[in-house]
Parts: C-alpha cells; sequence; structure tokens
C-alpha cells in the first residue's frame, strides 16, 4: 500500500496543469520519433481545450515555441480552443490573440464558436441560440481578426446543430438554413 501510495500520489502535481503539459510533448515527441523511423508524416494536434485549460495551452504553446527556435517547425501541427461556452466576443478576443502567437511559429488555430447542439443543451441560452440562428457581425468580424499576411486564408467552422459525441435520439436538430444564411452573409 506504502508503494503504491508513493506510486500514485508521489508523482508529478498537476499545478498549473503541468503534468498535463509534459503529458502532451512527451507523447508528441514520442510520436514524431515513431514517425521519423517509419518514414511516415504526422499530424499533431490538440483539442477542444476550454477556458479552464488555458494553462496548458500556454503550456504547449511554449513547448512549441522553443521547438519552432531549434527546428524552424513547431512541435504540434495544431491546437484547438474550445470556448463555446463563452459569449462570442470573448470566444474571438481569446483566439485572436492566441491566433498572432501561433502564427509566428506556423501553427494552425481551430476554433469552436457557438453551441454545437446534443447533451450540452443546458449551456445554450437566448444570446447563444439567437447567434447561431442568424449570421452575425462579430462571427464575420473573426474572420477578419483571425486573417493573417502569413495565410492564404483562415479556416472558419460554423456551426449550424452539428452532431458529434453520443446524443440521445431527437436531442439535436440539423438546420442546413442556417449553414445557407453564413454563406450568404459572408
Amino acid at each position: 500500500k506504502q508503494w503504491y501510495q508513493r506510486r500514485v500520489h508521489g508523482g508529478i502535481k498537476n499545478t498549473n496543469e503541468k503534468a498535463a503539459i509534459l503529458g502532451a510533448i512527451a507523447g508528441v515527441q514520442h510520436v514524431r520519433l515513431m514517425a521519423k523511423h517509419y518514414g511516415v508524416p504526422v499530424v499533431l494536434h490538440s483539442d477542444h481545450c476550454a477556458k479552464k485549460l488555458l494553462p496548458w495551452f500556454d503550456g504547449m504553446l511554449e513547448a512549441n515555441e522553443e521547438y519552432f527556435k531549434a527546428n524552424g517547425e513547431p512541435l504540434f501541427s495544431s491546437h484547438m480552443l474550445d470556448l463555446s461556452e463563452e459569449f462570442d466576443e470573448e470566444n474571438i478576443a481569446t483566439c485572436a490573440k492566441y491566433f498572432k502567437r501561433m502564427a509566428a511559429v506556423k501553427l494552425w488555430l481551430e476554433m469552436e464558436i457557438g453551441i454545437t447542439g446534443g447533451e450540452r443543451m443546458e449551456l445554450i441560452t437566448v444570446e447563444s441560440r439567437l447567434s447561431l440562428s442568424t449570421p452575425s457581425l462579430s462571427r464575420c468580424s473573426m474572420c477578419t481578426r483571425l486573417s493573417h499576411p502569413s495565410h492564404q486564408c483562415s479556416p472558419f467552422a460554423a456551426a449550424f446543430g452539428n452532431v458529434h459525441g453520443v446524443y440521445k435520439a431527437g436531442n439535436v436538430t440539423l438546420s442546413p438554413h442556417l449553414l445557407k444564411g453564413h454563406q450568404e452573409y459572408a
């Protein structure tokens, strides 16, 4: 029992996501090493980083910056910020801030804006329903704010009742007319 407690509880504390950062870096370094020996290209992406995990995101970006200085390319290929629980303006401002930093080391940013359905229905407010159903200036301003001269285009994915994950039947309704409205607005 004492060995178990030392082994499990005596490890790296995850204060400020330190253990998560080291784990992500170790995993990516392992994949890069094996890919090199197999002679295959890899795309290394972190997914769904919520606001409460921004210290993890910051730690991975620091590792990317250090790796880029030494190797001329980022350690990861891309990262995703999932700030869909936040209001659009905060989401866009945070993504714009990170995008500038990421562009400097040739990293792609994937962002999730708006609620994408299903199990998280309790997160949908009147404001977010409106932002999902109407093309908004904030969404178009996002494209402008995330533009960077080093990229030929800026990726943008708009939700229109997206279904991913496990949802109860009938809990999500796809609304392709929303996508059409966003396309016409842009």
